[in-house]
């Protein structure tokens, strides 16, 4: 489900690079609350520094510190442990062996087509005759719908199995049913809390309630590589054969995973780490091309890389046109074929930055008036085309940070309207959305994230029960957007050694992220402006009771404009992650700055947060 691509802190694949940076401007200081003396003693053959990282991240005990850091890809979990597992692969064989053909659903964002390319993969090596329908973002939305189911029969499938959406599908999955074709749902998505309301097919879902699969929170490509996993196992092949298969999806997984913001701990981890690696050594010509045309090809690819740079390229191909060349480029075989598509996707990605940078400067105009209230909706103006639909939530994000509130972005379709929200921590956006839901159509979402349709004429109701909402829930609340610190150190504590421990925490993610630390007191002892028209800066730092230090350089991308008072000689508190610097074959400590204010200043203000509202897998 699309609008699913970024939630929490934003803190992925659907913010450009410039924005990194830029988003944790003027936000709260918030240390985390140190751990306590306890905990350090209890696990002496850890840096402490890293121990408290650790403890961030609610890993306490000696069994999850050790999952976490440890944990390989050969520790994920039996897929038969889903329920349904069992029947949904029997029947997948017997239309295998009968020749019958099998539709894989997909949908049109990076989880949901590499799911799509996964799932087609295995089940075309195992000899199933099969194919993929990805439906149009536009036109026909996420999820089943009749009209597909239709095109799906015509084109002679007797089963049709699901990636990455159906759970939500009770109405549509009957009519597929009536018309005599059998249903598996593979999804992620959190289904309807009443029974009653799931469709009546069988259903690989972990998130099902009752489901007692040890691990929640798979992505939808997740749940299709476990669906992989369980076909695979009751085939006759060679253990060595199985494994080859499977193995070489990873770096599919490991995309959408990425892409699709779920949680990087548990088997998440083990796959994403796994996955990378496979990823670094693809044989897929279409994902080469694509790490070309981003100009990373060469480089040791890390999470970062899925999320800034092969996810957004993926998701561009549905929102600036068909999802179909996304997935075209995951399973072609084809160089000529793989360039083609990976240079669409290419310039797809750049007209998305373009339009929503207009689009978001539009909105910016027309929501003058609407900063006093408590939630920001942008509407597209009746005698207006209406905005591209597949950039929608990524205006509201943008939004959404800059003015740390909700915001809702509705544009026109067809008849009616469609619209995608973004909200903060202190406001549950889908809880609202359901409450304001006699309003909607089809709607859906998480706290953080919505998408939803309705009628022309009830959006004046909607918006008015939106705000009406959001006053009661946010009107005694203080906002104020937060930079989340990891801890306090030293200058001398920011060393090489520190950083090596580091990375044994990556892949980072989603509720693990890079670590960011806060030197207080440091003293500047060199400024340079850098880049294409002087728009990075670095500085080096030094300890304020040696003029003679040589000290560590810190670089901020993009900041040298809001930075540019800051002079040689300023005491400044600075907050920052650690980073290697590669320049003519020698490797020296980086900081990379996210935040810098002189010490003292009234402008910074600092709090604390506690890590227990961390994930704990």
């Amino acid at each position: 489900m699309d609008y699913y691509f970024c939630y929490g802190n934003f803190q992925h694949g659907c913010l450009d690079r410039w924005h990194l940076f830029l988003i944790f401007m003027n936000k709260v200081w918030q240390i985390a609350s140190r751990a306590r003396e306890e905990f350090f003693k209890k696990f002496p053959e850890y840096d402490r520094v890293i121990l408290q990282l650790l403890y961030n991240r609610n890993l306490r005990d000696s069994e999850a510190i050790e999952f976490f850091l440890s944990g390989r890809y050969e520790d994920n979990f039996n897929p038969f442990l889903l329920s349904k597992m069992e029947e949904a692969t029997a029947l997948t064989i017997e239309h295998i062996k009968k020749g019958d053909k099998i539709c894989v659903y997909g949908d049109y964002d990076a989880d949901g087509m590499t799911a799509s390319a996964l799932l087609s993969e295995v089940l075309t090596t195992l000899r199933a005759d099969c194919f993929v329908y990805i439906p149009d973002r536009s036109s026909e939305g996420y999820g089943l719908n009749r009209e597909a189911i239709d095109k799906v029969i015509k084109k002679g499938a007797k089963l049709l199995i699901t990636v990455d959406g159906g759970i939500r599908n009770k109405k549509e999955v009957e009519y597929a049913k009536q018309r005599g074709l059998e249903i598996i749902i593979t999804d992620h998505h959190a289904p309807a809390e009443e029974a009653e309301n799931l469709p009546e097919c069988l259903i690989i879902n972990p998130q099902v309630k009752g489901e007692k699969y040890p691990f929640k929170f798979l992505a939808g490509v997740g749940v299709a590589f476990k669906f992989s996993q369980a076909l695979v196992e009751k085939s006759k092949l060679k253990s060595e054969q199985k494994e080859k298969i499977l193995e070489k999806t990873l770096d599919l997984v490991a995309i959408g995973t990425v892409a699709d913001c779920v949680t990087l701990f548990g088997e998440n981890r083990l796959f994403l780490k796994k996955g990378l690696e496979v990823l670094n050594n693809t044989k897929r010509s279409g994902l080469k091309e694509l790490i070309k045309a981003a100009k990373i090809e060469g480089r040791v690819l890390v999470a970062w890389n899925i999320g800034f740079q092969i996810g957004p390229r993926l998701n561009a191909s549905s929102r600036m046109g068909s999802a179909g060349n996304a997935f075209n480029l995951l399973v072609t075989r084809d160089k000529a074929e793989a360039e083609k598509e990976a240079a669409c996707l290419n310039d797809r990605n750049l007209r998305r930055q373009k339009e929503t940078e207009e689009l978001a400067a539009e909105v910016e105009e027309q929501i003058k008036k609407q900063l006093a209230e408590k939630i920001i909706i942008g509407i597209c103006p009746e005698k207006s085309k209406p905005w591209n639909e597949g950039i929608i939530g990524l205006v509201a994000g943008r939004i959404s940070e800059k003015y740390y509130k909700p915001a809702l972005i509705i544009t026109k379709a067809g008849k009616g309207y469609k619209g995608s929200g973004r909200s903060i921590e202190e406001f549950n956006l889908f809880k609202a959305i359901e409450e304001a839901g006699d309003f909607l159509g089809k709607h859906g979402g998480h706290p953080m994230a919505c998408g939803f349709n309705l009628v022309a004429a009830n959006l004046p109701a909607f918006t008015e029960k939106m705000k009406t909402i959001a006053r009661r829930d946010l009107e005694k609340l203080e906002l104020e957007a937060k930079l989340k610190i990891d801890c306090e150190i030293s200058l001398a504590e920011a060393s090489r050694t520190l950083f090596r421990e580091i990375k044994k925490l990556a892949p980072f993610g989603q509720h693990n992220p890079e670590p960011k630390f806060l030197s207080e007191n440091t003293q500047i002892k060199d400024i340079i402006k850098m880049g294409l028209n002087s728009r990075h800066i670095k500085f080096r730092f030094g300890p304020s009771s040696d003029i003679r230090a040589g000290g560590v350089w810190g670089i901020g991308f993009g900041q040298a404009e809001d930075w540019r008072d800051f002079k040689i000689g300023d005491l400044v508190d600075i907050v920052y992650t650690l980073d290697e610097n590669e320049y003519n074959g020698n490797t020296n400590l980086q900081l990379k700055l996210i935040d810098v204010k002189l010490h003292g200043s009234e402008l910074i203000k600092k709090g604390h947060w506690s890590p227990e509202a961390v994930y704990v897998d």
